[in-house]
C-alpha cells in the first residue's frame, strides 16, 4: 500500500532538514495553516452533526467523547513513567485524539471489503479530536511550578486559541448545515489536504530540529507507539460492540481509538504547550503509530471488529 502524499511531505521536510537544506516556512504562513486546519475540521464534525441530529447520535457521541479524554488519561500515565510533564502531557493529547487520514484509509478498506458503517462514525471523528487536547493542556498545566490557579486555567482550555478555533467550527458548521456550506466548500473541503501537506511539511522541518531530545527516550517511545494502537482498539472495538455498532462501525471505532492525531494535537500543543518538544509526540505518532495502522494495524481491526460481531 502506497503511503499518503501528505506524509510524504512531512518525510520530505524531515530529510530537508536533516540534508541541513535552507528550506523553511514563514511563521505566519505556519500560523495560518494551523488555523485553517482546525476550523476546517471544526467546520466538518459541525455539518456531520447536523444531519445526524437523533438522540441515539448524542448519546454516543457523548460516550466517545469520554472515551478519548479516557485513552489521552492513560496515554499520559504510561508515558510520565519516563517522560517529562510536558512531552507526556502533549504525547498523551495525540494519542487519545485521531487521525483523520488512517480513518480516511480505514473507510476505504470496508469500501473495497463491501462492509458498510452507521454515517455518525464521522461525527465521531470530530468530537474525538477536542477531549483529550482539553486533557493534555490541563495535565500539562497541572505540573507547573506553584499553586494551580483555576481560573486562568479554564480560561486557557476553553478559551485558548486552538480550541475556540476547534469548538468555533463545530458550532458553525452545525448551524449552517450542508446547505450553508456549501459555499464554502472549495476552500474548507477541497483544499483541506493541500494545505495539509504544507503543514506536515513545516512539522517535517520542525521534527528534524528536534531530534537529538528524542534520542535518550527513543525505544521507550517507540514501543509506546507500537504497543499502545493495538490495545486502545480493543477498548475502542469494544466500546462499539456495547453501543450496538455494525460490523463496520466497531472497525472504525477500533481504528480511530488505535489512532494518533498529527492534524489537530500538534497545532493545538504548539499553541497551548510551547515547551513540549514536537520530536516526541510526532515520532510516535507520526513515525511509527501512522505506519503500523496502515500496513498492520486496519486488516487486524477488521478481524478484530468481525469476531465480536460474529
Amino acid at each position: 500500500m502506497t503511503l499518503d502524499p501528505v506524509v510524504l511531505f512531512f518525510l520530505l521536510g524531515l530529510a530537508a532538514a536533516l540534508a541541513r537544506s535552507d528550506l523553511k516556512l514563514p511563521p505566519a504562513l505556519y500560523e495560518t495553516l494551523s488555523v485553517f486546519l482546525l476550523i476546517a475540521i471544526g467546520l466538518k464534525g459541525g455539518v456531520a452533526l447536523a444531519k445526524l441530529g437523533s438522540a441515539t447520535v448524542l448519546w454516543q457521541a457523548l460516550l466517545v467523547i469520554g472515551l478519548s479524554a479516557l485513552l489521552a488519561l492513560v496515554a499520559f500515565g504510561v508515558l510520565r513513567l519516563r517522560l517529562a510533564r510536558p512531552d507526556a502531557a502533549a504525547t498523551a493529547a495525540h494519542y487519545g485524539s485521531v487521525s483523520v487520514v488512517t480513518f480516511a484509509v480505514a473507510s476505504s478498506y470496508l469500501t473495497r471489503q463491501g462492509i458498510s458503517y452507521e454515517p455518525q462514525l464521522t461525527v465521531f471523528l470530530a468530537v474525538m479530536e477536542m477531549p483529550a487536547l482539553i486533557v493534555g493542556v490541563v495535565l500539562a498545566r497541572l505540573g507547573a511550578q506553584g499553586q494551580v490557579a483555576w481560573g486562568r486555567l479554564a480560561h486557557e482550555v476553553l478559551l485558548g486559541k486552538s480550541m475556540v478555533l476547534l469548538l468555533g467550527g463545530l458550532l458553525i458548521g452545525y448551524l449552517a448545515g450542508p446547505e450553508g456550506m456549501k459555499s464554502l466548500s472549495p476552500l474548507y473541503v477541497d483544499l483541506f489536504k493541500p494545505v495539509l501537506s504544507l503543514f506536515l511539511l513545516e512539522m517535517g522541518l520542525v521534527t528534524a530540529g528536534k531530534l537529538a531530545g528524542l534520542r535518550a527516550q527513543g525505544v521507550f517511545v517507540a514501543l509506546f507507539a507500537l504497543l499502545t494502537p493495538p490495545v486502545f482498539a480493543v477498548v475502542g472495538a469494544l466500546t462499539g460492540q456495547g453501543m450496538g455498532l455494525s460490523t463496520g462501525g466497531v472497525m472504525l471505532l477500533a481504528t480511530l481509538c488505535a489512532s494518533s492525531s498529527y492534524i489537530a494535537a500538534p497545532a493545538a500543543m504548539r499553541i497551548a504547550v510551547p515547551e513540549a518538544n514536537p520530536a516526541v509526540s510526532l515520532a510516535a505518532s507520526l513515525g511509527v503509530t501512522f505506519p503500523f495502522n496502515l500496513l498492520v494495524g486496519i486488516p487486524l481491526y477488521a478481524w478484530l471488529a468481525r469476531t465480536l460481531t460474529a
